[in-house]
């Protein structure tokens, strides 16, 4: 029917595509239900949720198994961690070791004589900063709510870049941290006079802030938008491949 790029399509293999993506979007409906039915499942969970913004409602929640929860407040580090060299405090700390390292690599040349092109390599070096291995270190415990919990109650805040120390020309350290105090929200289960485990923390998030975060229909449009990327592939690898039984 018509040629494009390195292939030819043929009008069998149009109306074939055609059921193709009939199909996957019938497959895509089926899971986007799934994920919807899920979402408006913890949506009914967050809406029941406790909602807790004071010390003595948040002791008294997890006296009395109150269950699902919101809890507003301050997270700290009890007991502070860092590296000399830098100094500061922090939850979290990494410490990540580079090394200057030299590579080679081919690098493609063509030059024409007599009218024609010919193709030549030579090697090209270059240097690049290479991983060259890590450590880190974790406060033992934190405070949230004035209320102090073993550090893996919490998941903590995302890491950032906090300096650079060069020990010579060719080995550096960069270093990463969780800061000191954040303020935000978990949502936790309230039981046996404590919290769930690795319970999430919303930085700079209040109550409301985090409920309307969970609750957006995100998940659903991301499906979507990796799935019609999906079809687009498998529609475009179909037409690549060689169709001859539709002849």
């Amino acid at each position: 029917m018509g040629k494009y790029g390195n292939f030819e399509i043929t009008k069998r293999e149009i109306l074939a595509s055609i059921s193709i993506i009939a199909i996957m979007l019938l497959i895509g409906i089926l899971i986007a239900g799934k994920i919807s039915d899920y979402q408006l499942d913890k949506n009914e969970e967050y809406n029941k949720a406790v909602k807790i913004e004071k010390q003595e409602l948040f002791e008294y929640g997890m006296r009395t198994d109150a269950g699902n929860a919101f809890v507003y407040g301050d997270l700290e580090a009890v007991d502070a961690v860092t590296y000399p060299e830098i100094g500061g405090a922090y939850m979290y700390i990494e410490k990540v070791k580079e090394k200057y390292t030299m590579h080679t690599r081919q690098v493609a040349h063509t030059t024409t004589v007599n009218g024609k092109t010919h193709t030549y390599y030579t090697t090209e070096t270059y240097w690049t900063w290479d991983y060259a291995g890590s450590e880190d270190q974790t406060c033992n415990e934190v405070l949230f709510l004035e209320h102090i919990f073993p550090v893996s109650k919490i998941d903590l805040p995302g890491e950032e870049y906090i300096d650079t120390i060069k020990e010579s020309s060719h080995v550096r350290y960069k270093y990463y941290g969780v800061g000191l105090k954040y303020t935000g929200t978990i949502f936790t289960e309230l039981s046996d006079k404590t919290i769930t485990d690795n319970s999430p923390f919303y930085e700079n998030m209040t109550i409301d802030e985090t409920v309307e975060h969970l609750e957006s229909d995100f998940a659903i449009w991301l499906f979507w938008i990796i799935w019609v990327v999906l079809i687009g592939a498998c529609v475009y690898g179909f037409y690549y491949i060689d169709n001859e039984w539709l002849e």
